[in-house]
C-alpha cells in the first residue's frame, strides 16, 4: 500500500516539474539593452545639439532619432547621427556640452530617448 503512495507522489512531482522550462528556452530569449556606459568626446566637426554613435551601438539601444546622455544627475535630449568613423566605446559631442556640465572624455550613459 505504502509503495503505491509513493510512486503517485513520484508521478505528480514528475507532472509539477514538466511545466518548468528547460535551461535551453530560458538562454534563447535575446536580452535587450537599455543603456549603455561609453567615453564622450569633443570633436569640432560635430554641430551643436547633435551626437554622433557608432551604427553597432546605434542599433543595439534601438536608436531611432534622439538619444539622451546623462552623467552626474544631469541629462541632455541630443539630435542622434550615426556616424561609421566613431570608434565603438565612445561617442563624439560638440564643445558646447562644457556650457552644460558636461566635460570632455567623461564616462556618459547613453540611451534612447523615448518622447
Amino acid at each position: 500500500m505504502q509503495e503505491s503512495e509513493e510512486t503517485s507522489r513520484r508521478r505528480d512531482i514528475r507532472a509539477l516539474l514538466a511545466v518548468i522550462p528547460p535551461a535551453e528556452a530560458l538562454r534563447k530569449r535575446e536580452r535587450v539593452v537599455a543603456e549603455v556606459r561609453v567615453r564622450l568626446k569633443y570633436n569640432p566637426e560635430v554641430k551643436p545639439g547633435t551626437l554622433h554613435l557608432n551604427p553597432g551601438l546605434a542599433k543595439e539601444l534601438s536608436v531611432s532619432d534622439h538619444v539622451e546622455i546623462s552623467v552626474h544627475g544631469k541629462r541632455v535630449r541630443l539630435k542622434a547621427v550615426i556616424s561609421e568613423g566613431v570608434p565603438r566605446g565612445e561617442v563624439w559631442g560638440s564643445a558646447d556640452l562644457k556650457g552644460l556640465g558636461i566635460a570632455d572624455n567623461s564616462l556618459v550613459t547613453v540611451r534612447a530617448s523615448r518622447a
